[in-house]
């Protein structure tokens, strides 16, 4: 993504590169709609498969037994969650433009850079357009996916869905941050715990996401066997970013962050031995990629989560190689 990239630009790119698709009703949202609603001629043609591997390659780490790819493609942009504030209409227009085909093309080109890993949810239609993937079209992108279940004493909804992921060929399974953050709040972080054995009991590699610092402190202190952790990790230093003076506790509702103590994150991960996928990185667009992409491996993330439209892998996956090869200094080492 380049530097320069502006909301009007994007608007005009996203424009060219939708022309031809019929529009679909904005009520819609889950994957299956837009899939639906494409022009039949869209609907019926193979996904563009690059032919070979593209020159730039991010390097890979180790995620249990996973061999992935440094830079990781997050799944936000292809259910159509933009996260974009209260500009309502970007959500609409990711719609129109991340038809199931156009994801396609985004995972195969994804792959071509070594980006070969998926950070999703379960949202309407995903686990059925990854089998596809998978299955027709020779998809080879690993399945990182959280369950959306409610996560309630006994875990009855969570392990069903768990079940139904597995089945499906999920590689690995992580406790949704949203979830994880309420057990936390609530007090009850010892479900989390339990959920990650239960995934783990199947075989499965678990981790656990959170937004806030205290979930992996209290995994930490209860020794939760996670494989790993999926933690926000992104500066202030931006626009919409939030003043000191309005972060008054570790889940304060405030438009426009998603990492509240950047610092004291960095400190505690430094201690922490499993493997850390960063996630947030850019503020949901706010923070461009080099800028991004510097602070969190600077701040030792192990992986780095990016939200990506098929028009800004190159160039992302371009200056992460280039972040890596000016060999930042880190306080925490490599932990995969």
């Amino acid at each position: 993504m380049n530097e320069q990239w502006t909301r009007r630009g994007f608007v005009k790119k996203s424009l060219l590169g939708t022309a031809g698709l019929a529009m679909a009703s904005a009520s819609q949202t889950s994957l299956a709609s837009a899939a639906e609603q494409a022009a039949p001629s869209e609907t019926t043609h193979q996904p563009a498969q690059p032919p070979h591997q593209a020159k730039e390659q991010v390097p890979k780490g180790k995620l249990g037994r996973l061999q992935i790819g440094r830079l990781l493609l997050g799944g936000n942009l292809l259910t159509h969650y933009t996260h974009s504030r209260d500009l309502r209409y970007v959500y609409t227009l990711t719609q129109h433009y991340n038809t199931k085909e156009k994801i396609f093309e985004t995972m195969a080109l994804a792959e071509t850079h070594g980006v070969n890993a998926l950070v999703i949810h379960t949202a309407p239609g995903v686990l059925e357009m990854l089998k596809e993937y998978r299955q027709k079209h020779g998809g080879r992108m690993h399945w990182i996916i959280c369950p959306t279940a409610e996560m309630k004493p006994g875990l009855k909804e969570f392990k069903e869905q768990v079940e139904k992921m597995i089945d499906f060929g999920t590689d690995a399974i992580y406790i949704w941050g949203v979830r994880a953050d309420a057990l936390v709040g609530q007090g009850e972080p010892e479900l989390i715990a339990q959920a990650v054995e239960q995934v783990k009991s199947k075989g499965v590699l678990c981790g656990v996401g959170g937004h806030d610092l205290r979930v992996v402190q209290e995994c930490e202190r209860l020794k939760a066997p996670a494989d790993f952790y999926i933690k926000t990790l992104h500066h202030h230093q931006y626009p919409t970013g939030p003043k000191p003076e309005q972060i008054t506790g570790p889940t304060a509702e405030i438009p426009g962050y998603w990492c509240s103590h950047p610092k004291e994150t960095i400190e505690f991960m430094e201690k922490v031995e499993k493997p850390w996928i960063a996630f947030k990185v850019m503020a949901a667009g706010a923070i461009p990629p080099a800028n991004a992409f510097r602070y969190v491996i600077r701040g030792g993330a192990d992986f780095v989560l990016a939200g990506m439209f098929d028009f800004e892998i190159a160039e992302d996956v371009r200056i992460f190689n280039q972040i890596l090869a000016e060999n930042p200094k880190r306080t925490r080492p490599w932990r995969a």
